[in-house]
């Protein structure tokens, strides 16, 4: 089969990541992003000029010819960017949807995509990506899964078929996310507040007697470093898993706190509480003590004082 000139809706962290294992197959590649025009466009555009990756000026610009779109945004877009790339899509073009948002809102996005002659693809990401890259641990999902998993092994996903039925590969996702971002902010809120009354050691030797299958020091530190770095995305992924739990038919009581404590981090990190975002070494410590400090620090500053 051969290779699709593909389109990577989305150049944030995921995307840029997909582009360089795109690009080393020497496969053309073309991308937007609505913050190419903001003060993170300047990384972005320098990383695609590194990387030979053509940069677009609008949506339809980018997936006009493309064989294979790849929509990478924040989840709350996952359905406006389906809406405003649809009428661009070449006909019989695959539409892969990498997007965290609920089952409903897949179902929406297809219905879109398909009506203008594309091909809807969900994609549920069930891991972080960077350890993975494009080999993540995909399900796809949806009436034309199966047509576009030979496409994607070739390319070098490690995508696997789920469900004809849309929404029930990204039900799958959502319904882990409530555990994975439910025990990050957890950690987060139960590690910081230890650390305010001085029992963090005892907290910790605790949960790694119940659980001694996790290194608890070293996941705390993970959790720290990926909520501040990413919590923004976080909380509107746990929002959608939220959406998800409604869908349901029951109250998401512990999704939305998550969502909160999510974007309550994100909105530290964005005031520079732990360092400057985009700067190599952000965020500044690998030490969660360190990072549980500054927000103690922030909270009590007469204390601190």
């Amino acid at each position: 089969m051969p290779a699709p000139r593909i389109a990577l809706i989305g150049y944030g962290e995921v995307g840029r990541i997909l582009a360089e294992d795109l690009r080393a197959q020497d496969l053309a590649v073309t991308a937007f992003d609505l913050k190419l025009s903001g003060a993170a466009g300047d990384a972005m555009r320098a990383h695609a000029r590194q990387r030979g990756v053509l940069l677009a000026a609008s949506h339809a610009e980018a997936v006009l010819g493309a064989g294979l779109v790849i929509s990478a945004v924040t989840a709350s877009q996952a359905v406006p960017v389906a809406a405003t790339c649809a009428s661009a899509l070449e006909r019989g073009a695959f539409f892969l949807d990498f997007n965290s948002a609920s089952p409903g809102a897949k179902v929406h996005a297809a219905g879109i995509v398909d009506a203008a002659g594309g091909r809807y693809v969900e994609g549920a990401v069930m891991t972080s990506l960077p350890p993975y890259r494009i080999k993540v641990p995909l399900l796809l999902g949806g009436p034309h899964a199966a047509a576009i998993a030979p496409l994607l092994a070739e390319l070098g996903f490690a995508a696997r078929l789920h469900d004809a039925r849309l929404g029930v590969a990204s039900a799958t996702k959502m319904c882990r996310s409530v555990m994975i971002k439910g025990l990050e902010a957890m950690v987060i809120e139960s590690f910081t507040t230890a650390r305010h009354y001085g029992v963090e050691d005892a907290v910790v030797a605790s949960l790694q007697e119940t659980f001694p299958g996790i290194d608890w020091e070293k996941q705390a530190a993970y959790f720290f470093q990926r909520v501040i770095e990413h919590g923004r995305r976080r909380s509107e992924e746990v929002r959608e898993v939220a959406v998800t739990v409604q869908e349901a038919g029951l109250q998401p009581h512990s999704a939305a706190g998550t969502a909160e404590r999510q974007a309550w981090v994100a909105d530290l990190a964005d005031a520079g509480l732990f360092g400057t975002r985009g700067e190599p070494g952000f965020p500044r410590s690998a030490d969660w003590r360190i990072e549980a400090d500054r927000i103690l620090a922030h909270l009590h500053p007469k204390d601190a004082a």
